[in-house]
């Protein structure tokens, strides 16, 4: 996945709240507008066409997969992992419950940070209020 496209929504001319019928619709009229093969004649147009034809097979990839899709909206696409980048993390496979796990656990350990909740305290703190002398 490239890292130059901001809004997959935008590259297929779309609102967030599309369809899926509005998302498959979308990328049909866009992936024939700009087919590489209808503008080999000029050169210029051609690697325009080659990018934005890129772009728009990406972006149909993403929000056609209901999971990728979940995903990308909650702005964590970054973790699905990509085949050109060896530093991130690959995910595939797991499900997206337990993506959903990750990310609740990720937003636990932020707000315990945010609010300054010390979680060794609190347990020491528990353990006093259970009896403990």
């Amino acid at each position: 996945m490239s890292s130059g496209v901001t809004c997959y929504y935008s590259v297929l001319g779309l609102r967030k709240q599309a369809s899926d019928t509005e998302i498959r619709d979308a990328y049909r009229k866009l992936a024939l507008k700009w087919h590489p093969d209808r503008c080999m004649k000029d050169p210029v147009v051609a690697g325009e066409a080659k990018r934005r034809f890129q772009q728009i097979q990406e972006a149909y990839s993403v929000l056609s997969d209901k999971e990728k899709k979940t995903i990308y909206d909650a702005g964590m696409l970054g973790l699905l992992g990509d085949d050109d980048d060896d530093d991130e993390v690959d995910f595939e496979g797991y499900s997206l419950e337990y993506l959903q796990g990750l990310l609740m656990d990720m937003i636990a350990d932020n707000q315990s940070i945010d609010f300054g909740f010390n979680w060794d305290a609190s347990k020491k703190q528990l353990g006093k209020g259970l009896g403990a002398s």
